[in-house]
């Protein structure tokens, strides 16, 4: 959530850097800061009538010690109360609109984000390795798990229905394989806690992080009348870990890694990518979430998606890094790398890992603050990071690591989790 100090005092800074982000926002700019002018107008009479009605009580009093009728004052008491219970609630009335209001604004763009207009002008930031080359041509994932029985996906959407997958045999074990390998890495070499939190969100956990209200309809599976959900991703239980606190500065920065189900109602959207593990309502994910201070989440930005690259670097895969303009960028992010990972059988990089600094945009919503050495409370920044998805992984290493025969061979790294070393 923006600071409503920032769009009552630099109004047309906030709009400039909003328009970069493509669409028309300034109407509910304006709507936010109709309901702020409202409030602050009816919150100065408030406080108005409040001083009057002290005021007069006071001289009620000194009537009332002197014996002297007070009939009279008492009466426009009664009346500047009721005035009172009206401003009362206009005010309330007042705050929560703009709150809703708020709640459906973006974050603003960091300064150095490029600006442009859709995924074309995504610049590439650096790649790592080269495109595997091949003496036959390379099957995709579809048909090399269908092969060698590593995931079923007629009983999946028997089950299930579309969207939905059923690893079997190796591909299980694979699967398990590279969680455990995740979670290895991140929390004995890169540092972070591991956490292993609910599937289950109530409604303001997922507003702190941003998927509610703007994305409920079409990307959230809500239960129970909307007062559960199931999580999009473990960022949004991850990052509320803390919500509502206020954390020693000597705490900072906490590094925190899970492994969840992540659910997601727009798998296939438009008939795009619905074939295979490429876009499902169900998958596994290891995700990376760091709360810190102003100062240096930056740095903690980069060195989080250093952290997802080193993943693709031990399996030996090839993946650029690209940086998200403008126009691309997420509901709640201020800058956000995207890791891409060659995948031979698609013959096209896929994302597999999006790191984003959030700025204090998530902290204001779940109320995050930090005590700083001055004893100021100042919000966090919070930043998440797939670390990494492990559909589009999966795709990408049985497709690297397929040989001419069929088979497939397990990167080195693999062999203690996985326990073979071909996937016949």
């Amino acid at each position: 959530m923006l600071d409503i100090r920032l769009l009552r005092e630099k109004p047309e800074f906030v709009r400039e850097r909003l328009a970069t982000r493509g669409g028309d926002l300034s109407s509910q700019l304006d709507a936010v800061l109709a309901r702020d002018g409202q409030r602050r107008r009816a919150e100065t009479t408030l406080q108005q009538r409040n001083a009057e009605r002290n005021r007069l009580s006071k001289e009620i009093g000194q009537l009332r010690a002197k014996k002297l009728p007070s009939t009279e004052l008492e009466t426009q008491v009664r009346q500047i109360g009721d005035e009172i219970a009206a401003l009362n609630e206009e005010v309330n009335q007042a705050d929560e609109q703009q709150r809703t209001l708020l709640l459906t604004l973006p974050n603003l763009p960091h300064a150095s984000v490029p600006v442009g207009t859709s995924a074309d002008d995504n610049p590439v930031v650096r790649t790592w390795g080269e495109a595997p080359t091949y003496s036959f041509r390379p099957l995709d994932h579809v048909d090399l798990a269908t092969s060698l029985r590593l995931i079923d996906f007629e009983r999946a959407t028997k089950i299930s229905g579309s969207g939905f997958t059923c690893f079997t045999n190796l591909g299980a074990r694979l699967q398990r394989a590279l969680i455990q390998f995740l979670l290895d890495l991140h929390t004995e070499k890169h540092g972070y806690t591991e956490v292993a939190p609910p599937f289950l969100v109530r409604r303001e956990t997922m507003v702190g992080t941003g998927q509610l209200p703007k994305f409920e309809q079409e990307m959230c599976y809500g239960l129970e009348d909307g007062t559960l959900f199931l999580i999009p991703t473990a960022e949004v239980p991850i990052t509320n870990l803390h919500r509502e606190e206020i954390l020693p500065v000597a705490d900072l920065p906490k590094r925190f890694v899970a492994q969840t189900p992540c659910f997601r109602r727009e798998a296939g959207a438009a008939g795009k990518d619905t074939r295979g593990l490429i876009r499902v309502h169900q998958f596994d994910k290891v995700e990376l979430v760091k709360v810190t201070t102003p100062e240096i989440s930056y740095q903690e930005l980069e060195s989080m998606t250093a952290d997802a690259e080193k993943v693709l670097q031990l399996l030996g895969l090839h993946y650029r890094v690209i940086e998200l303009c403008t126009g691309d960028i997420g509901f709640a992010a201020a800058k956000t790398y995207d890791i891409e990972v060659w995948a031979p059988g698609q013959g096209r990089y896929l994302e597999v890992s999006s790191c984003s600094n959030c700025e204090e945009f998530q902290a204001r919503r779940m109320n995050l603050k930090f005590k700083d050495s001055e004893g100021k409370n100042r919000y966090c920044h919070t930043l998440n990071g797939s670390g990494v998805a492990l559909p589009r992984l999966f795709v990408a290493l049985i497709e690297t690591y397929q040989q001419a025969d069929g088979s497939i061979q397990v990167p080195e790294r693999l062999w203690d989790y996985i326990k073979v070393k071909f996937i016949l």
